[in-house]
């Protein structure tokens, strides 16, 4: 696989040992088993695979190319480059600014660029109406155009099916750049519908059998569907496809749920309903870090700490298959750990930053993190659960045992 030019600052002394360990042990990635490392008094237990994908590391590689070779421009970030707050904190002391927030709200007006500013798009990619508008101001994108090839792959995926004449689901969170941008990508092929969860899915799969009507469609989805979407037309040809950093389990819940829905309408009532498999449009990372999150489920945890940016959708979907495990501290680096009685964890429930008190129970810690998070900030994690622990081994005795 491709070696990306990342920054020093988000490299790691520690975490980069552990996993040239894993890759040498391991190097075609089937043992999705956790690393163990034996600090005497702790143990630790690391995800075999979490931090910077490929994408994520195809992004910032552009980016900062972007800076070093535009000095005295102005250079825009159309939002976020990744869900992670240190690398967008790093960006923006480089000079980068946004031009609009997570949700789409803008920040800079587009009549204030001009063609010689410089956008990058960022690795959720864009929306064809967002590109049309930067054409107009004849603003080029496609030399710092850092969309994930695997969100490209999507929607390449959405256009053959499109061209199928199929109506694509798409199972995203409506507000999240990268499903706003994969369901601008289809819109332009077909029509398309968002569901977020098994339980609009379940919905759907009522729209489809006719027990839900076209008047009730169009008010549970309202503002997740295209504007001639006609539920008693296009839901006779359906494929799903969807936002990258979702629970790939639930994806293919979904699909296999909708594709039985289907076929079994069809039947019985003796109707032209199909389905086409989109199992093929799933992340590699994604599934690849969640599997090692579920391998990670299966070592004897007391608690598992998790590391990321808040609004990071692939690191909220870890948190989640670990609180079925264990308890879980989810925090976006060592700064929230404020002694070993106390820390701030993000509920991803009530979307707020508890304060939790006598938080460090036990000596098994299981830790992994996002696709968007820095190993160096791991690593620094890491660090402060061995100082205020006070471990009886050293790091660089118990790292140098793995070789």
């Amino acid at each position: 696989m491709k070696q990306f030019d990342i920054p020093s600052i988000f490299r790691s002394p520690i975490i980069s040992k552990v996993k040239a360990f894993r890759k040498n042990q391991d190097p075609r990635k089937k043992d999705f088993s956790s690393t163990f490392l034996d600090f005497g008094n702790l143990h630790l237990y690391i995800a075999r695979h979490f931090g910077f994908c490929y994408g994520v590391e195809n992004a910032i590689e552009i980016a900062y190319r972007a800076v070093e070779e535009n000095h005295g421009k102005r250079i825009f970030l159309l939002s976020q480059m990744i869900h992670n707050p240190t690398v967008n904190e790093d960006l923006t002391q480089r000079g980068i600014e946004f031009i609009q927030d997570t949700s789409g709200k803008q920040l800079i007006p587009w009549e204030e660029l001009n063609p010689d500013d410089v956008v990058i798009i960022p690795a959720f990619g864009t929306t064809l109406e967002i590109e049309q508008i930067l054409k107009d101001r004849g603003v080029s994108t496609e030399k710092y155009n850092t969309t994930c090839p695997f969100v490209e792959k999507v929607w390449n995926r959405a256009e053959k099916l499109g061209s199928e004449k199929h109506t694509l689901v798409i199972h995203g969170k409506y507000d999240h750049e990268e499903t706003r941008a994969t369901f601008s990508h289809t819109a332009l092929n077909s029509e398309a519908v968002i569901v977020k969860n098994m339980e609009e899915a379940a919905f759907l799969a009522k729209c489809i059998t006719g027990e839900a009507s076209k008047d009730e469609f169009y008010v549970f989805f309202k503002g997740k569907h295209t504007p001639n979407f006609d539920p008693e037309t296009h839901l006779s040809k359906i494929g799903v496809i969807n936002q990258t950093t979702m629970l790939a389990s639930e994806t293919q819940e979904i699909a296999e749920f909708l594709k039985r829905v289907t076929e079994d309408f069809a039947e019985q009532a003796n109707v032209n309903k199909t389905f086409a498999d989109t199992r093929d449009t799933l992340c590699y990372a994604t599934n690849d870090n969640q599997s090692a999150t579920e391998a990670l489920m299966n070592e004897p945890l007391d608690f598992a700490i998790v590391v990321g940016g808040y609004n990071s959708s692939n690191t909220s979907h870890l948190v989640e298959l670990l609180e079925q495990r264990c308890t879980v501290y989810f925090i976006k680096d060592e700064t929230e750990i404020l002694s070993v009685d106390t820390i701030r964890s993000f509920n991803i429930h009530t979307h707020q930053i508890e304060q939790i008190e006598g938080w460090m129970k036990g000596t098994k810690i299981g830790i992994t993190s996002g696709a968007s998070c820095p190993d160096s900030i791991i690593d620094s994690v890491i660090s402060k659960v061995l100082e205020l622990k006070g471990s009886t081994k050293s790091i660089d005795e118990v790292i140098s045992g793995l070789s």
